[in-house]
């Protein structure tokens, strides 16, 4: 058959109409029990006997019968659902902090809304708007502005703020030590011998930075070097633009290491070095905070700060249900990870 009739006869194939759902009392029929049992038996919430549980979940199978979340809401008039708004899905971070959340959040039977506001105030507060018409009990953000999460709050939502914070902020916070990681990052290239040692950073108006420069600074005063401010690289978060920040910061200071505030900005690191052909570690240290896989996977490998990602998800997800189930004081809660240095082959003895 020529692709002309194909075609025709594609276009006179009926469209197929979707199928009525089954419902918990066609579940009911199926397993010879009450609509209330086939309830308490599909949830762990209600009591239902081993066997009479197995029966309901066997004719639940056999239906194709899939609880409506949103019905369920709608009777008890609470929702299962928790808003998770992170600022950069395919940033490994934020893939690693929602991986986290989620495993929480599903253990305890409620499910993720996972919304990506791409670091822009506008979508942030968009979204807000979308969850809150959702009646969400919580949401999990990364905050782009302080504003997002104050209006949450203001409309009876629970929030916990990850990975930052702005200002004097009311909500749940769980954050990493980001003073202690970069101080002890910046410590292990003063001990290698290195004191021209270049921070690149994207911001400091957020905790995240400001903890990290901070502990830039602290190591140096700690071991009695002076800090050479020329050496501080201001850059945007995006690859191309670090990588010309450390393009300018090699042309006109000498630096014996470089410390990339995080995953984003040691690519653009990293690409600059290679593309002088920079021997590492034999001419210049690289490290970065913020482990994630493909800095394992290069030549030589980074000397990372893990910031124990997923593990920072499931303490959000744990807080944040803890807050809505009324088993916390009222008063703020702050959960700080620890950081951790994973020393690889990209940082060695400062060069002569």
């Amino acid at each position: 058959m020529s692709p002309r009739g194909q075609a025709a006869r594609a276009a006179a194939q009926p469209v197929q109409q979707p199928v009525r759902r089954p419902t918990v009392q066609d579940v009911a029929r199926e397993a010879g029990v009450s609509p209330s049992t086939v309830s308490r038996a599909l949830h762990t919430r209600g009591y239902a006997s081993p066997a009479v549980r197995a029966r309901v979940q066997a004719a639940a199978e056999r239906i194709g019968y899939v609880t409506d979340h949103n019905a369920r809401n709608l009777r008890s008039r609470t929702s299962t659902s928790i808003g998770v708004l992170i600022s950069d899905l395919r940033n490994p971070f934020y893939a690693d902090l929602a991986a986290g959340i989620e495993e929480e959040l599903r253990a305890a039977e409620y499910q993720m809304v996972l919304v990506n506001d791409n670091g822009d105030p506008a979508e942030e507060m968009q979204a807000a708007e979308t969850l809150l018409a959702m009646r969400v009990p919580g949401v999990i953000v990364t905050p782009v502005t302080a504003k997002c999460p104050q209006v949450l709050q203001d409309n009876g939502v629970h929030v916990v703020c990850a990975d930052r914070e702005f200002g004097r902020a009311t909500s749940d916070l769980v954050l990493s030590d980001n003073k202690a990681g970069a101080r002890e990052l910046t410590e292990h290239l003063i001990a290698l011998g290195h004191t021209r040692i270049g921070m690149l950073i994207d911001e400091t108006k957020w905790s995240t930075g400001a903890g990290r420069l901070a502990g830039f600074r602290a190591a140096h005063v700690d071991n009695a070097l002076e800090i050479d401010e020329d050496l501080i690289a201001y850059t945007s978060f995006d690859a191309d633009a670090a990588r010309q920040t450390t393009r300018r910061l090699l042309n006109d200071h000498e630096v014996t290491a470089i410390i990339s505030a995080n995953n984003v900005l040691a690519q653009g690191a990293l690409a600059e070095l290679k593309d002088r052909r920079l021997k590492i570690p034999r001419q210049i240290s690289l490290a970065a905070y913020d482990d994630v896989p493909w800095m394992s996977l290069v030549q030589p490998a980074l000397t990372t700060v893990d910031q124990s990602t997923v593990e920072m998800g499931r303490s959000c997800a744990r807080l944040l249900l803890a807050r809505i189930r009324g088993e916390l004081p009222p008063r703020r809660r702050l959960v700080k990870v620890p950081a951790r240095l994973i020393v690889r082959g990209s940082t060695g003895p400062a060069p002569r």
